[in-house]
This record gives C-alpha cells, structure tokens and sequence, in this order.
C-alpha cells in the first residue's frame, strides 16, 4: 500500500515515516512531501482553512496513495476529485480544518485527528504567558539588555499584579482550560470557569462554573480564552465584554485569534482599562505591519508559539500513526471524524 507522508517543519515528513515504520513496518511504501508551514503561515486554500502549500502539489504527491498522514496539507473538493485511491486521511492536529470534511464523506474518505497532542504543551505556555504578561518580564528584560536598570518596575504603580488570590475566568475548560485551571489553583489562583458545553460536575473539578459570560467577566481579574473558534465563538470579547472587566484586568489568548476584537482590546490597553494583555494568536497571521496591536501599550505577542514543542511533534506522529496501524488491520479507528 502507498501512503503519503505530507509533513512539515514541524512535524516534518520523515518523522511521520519513522513512527509509521514502527507501527506498520516496511511492507508499504511511505513517499514524503515537505510543506512549507511554519516558515510560511497557514492561511486558506480554496475552501479549507488554516493549510500549507497548494493543490496540484498535493495532488501529484498523492497519486496511487491510499492514505494521507499530515497536519497542513490542503485537502480541498480538487484533492479529493483527483485522488481515486485515497481512502484514509490523518490530520496531525486537535481540528482537521484543512480537509473538507463533506466532500471527503462524500467519496467514502475516512478522516481522523489527533485529539489532545499539544493540551499540556498550550496549558504550559499559556501560564506562560500569563505570568510575563502580568509581571512584564519581556520589558524589563529588553530594558536590562539594553543596559538600563529599570528600577521603576519595583515601584507600586509599575511592578503588576500578581496570581495569588487573583481570580481567573477560563473561557472554555477542554484539554487546555483544565490543565492551566489545575496549575493557576497550585499557583493561589481562584479559577472560574465558563463552558456551556461542559457537565458542571465536571468543572468543579478544576474550579468554580459560572453560567453566564458576562458574570465571569465581571469577576474576574485575568481571563484566559481556551474555546474553539465556531461561527458562535467569533468576536466573543468584544468592546461590550470588555467592557464588564474589572479595571485593570488581564486578559490573554493562546487559542484563536478571532475570539477576540482586536481594536476593542487596543482600545482597552490605550485607555489604561485593561493593564495589560499576552496574545499568541491573532485574526491574521501574521499581524499586518499597520495593525494597532504592534503600537499597543503593555501588550506581549508571540507568533503562534503555545502549542510548539518537541513532545507535541512526536505525540502527533505517534497517534497517526497508530490510526494507520487501526485502518490496516480492519479495525475500528479511535479519532474518527468522518
């Protein structure tokens, strides 16, 4: 059987390979394809989204293969027309955004993800983030590189606030929003939680459930964005939401950029209502040079960093990996989405 092992710089092709030797062995052919992301940013491709490279590479890389293994590759309506033999798609990721799902379902194409391969690693540096933001490590280390001892950040006015008995508002309590609600508790944190998809039993494992957005924001000294991006979800904090936080609040995304308005929180951070806020995601990657959020006061960015990590890369592979090993041997497959 030949499968097509279309990987990146991240979870690059030959990694795909080795853990798919290690679970099928070497009877099948595994031919590679190396695409461009992250070196380049994802974007759409025809109809999907968030995808790396483009349709008639894809296409000629996949003739003759029955599976495709990656995390990026478009799987458009074209791809699929134009791969008769392709039964078997693995996307490397929590939502395989870059295949059309229906027209996959359409053509009998099996699909699956990787559910929860980088949960620790985006709970991690959301922490992260959080802590340099609300304790501005990033400016007084470019002022002590710069050679200035900035003492004003041991002021009151200037030195931030801190977790200890701060509030927390977790905006979606998945994989990531538990594990960043189990390490801010260890922190002294009080977490609340807002999830309407959730069983509130469940929340109360990591937290308190609030039931309404707006309560949440209105309590909460730092809120943190863990849902997924759905026509629902898009601009959840807007300048009304905002709005409801306490002077002063935090606010920071290591999810998906378009959850947030960003002129609203530009607006935020230039009036001094919010004292600051860490974005690892944005509506368009990367920012465009005009944007307000390059000029924005107290604001932390990273390029799309949280979920990055050696362990996420083997994690991935390990898991579609195995989904291949279900698929040949007949069995039922643990991620399937279609």
């Amino acid at each position: 059987m030949r499968i097509l092992a279309a990987g990146d710089h991240f979870v690059a092709p030959d990694l795909f390979a080795r853990e798919l030797t290690a679970e099928i062995g070497t009877d099948h052919t595994i031919d590679q394809l190396h695409l461009p992301w992250p070196l380049t940013p994802f974007g759409p491709v025809s109809e999907v989204d968030e995808a790396s490279g483009d349709e008639d590479t894809l296409l000629a890389a996949l003739r003759g293969s029955r599976v495709c293994v990656t995390q990026m590759a478009p799987v458009t309506r074209k791809v699929l027309d134009g791969s008769p033999d392709l039964r078997l798609v693995v996307v490397g990721r929590g939502g395989p955004v870059n295949v059309n799902l229906d027209a996959a379902k359409e053509r009998g194409v099996q699909v699956c993800n990787t559910p929860g391969r980088n949960a620790a690693a985006t709970a991690e540096y959301t922490v992260g983030l959080l802590l340099a933001t609300m304790r501005r490590i990033p400016e007084t280390s470019a002022a002590l590189t710069a050679g200035r001892w900035a003492g004003e950040f041991y002021t009151y006015d200037n030195c931030g606030p801190g977790l200890d008995g701060a509030t927390v508002g977790l905006i979606g309590c998945g994989a990531v929003g538990s594990r960043v609600a189990r390490a801010l508790t260890a922190l002294g944190a009080h977490v609340c939680l807002y999830d309407p998809y959730a069983d509130p039993d469940t929340l109360r494992e990591w937290g308190t459930p609030v039931d309404d957005l707006d309560e949440l924001l209105l309590r909460s000294d730092v809120v943190s964005l863990h849902a997924r991006l759905t026509p629902e979800t898009r601009g959840l904090l807007g300048a009304r939401e905002l709005a409801l936080l306490p002077e002063g609040a935090v606010v920071v995304n290591c999810a998906r950029g378009a959850l947030l308005d960003e002129d609203a929180l530009c607006d935020a951070l230039e009036s001094g209502r919010l004292a600051a806020a860490g974005l690892d995601v944005f509506a368009v990657e990367p920012p465009p040079a005009d944007s307000r959020l390059r000029t924005a006061p107290r604001l932390v960015m990273t390029p799309h960093l949280a979920g990055a990590n050696i362990s996420v890369a083997h994690n991935a592979a390990r898991i579609a990996a195995a989904e291949v090993g279900r698929f040949l041997r007949g069995e039922p497959l643990a991620h399937r989405v279609v």
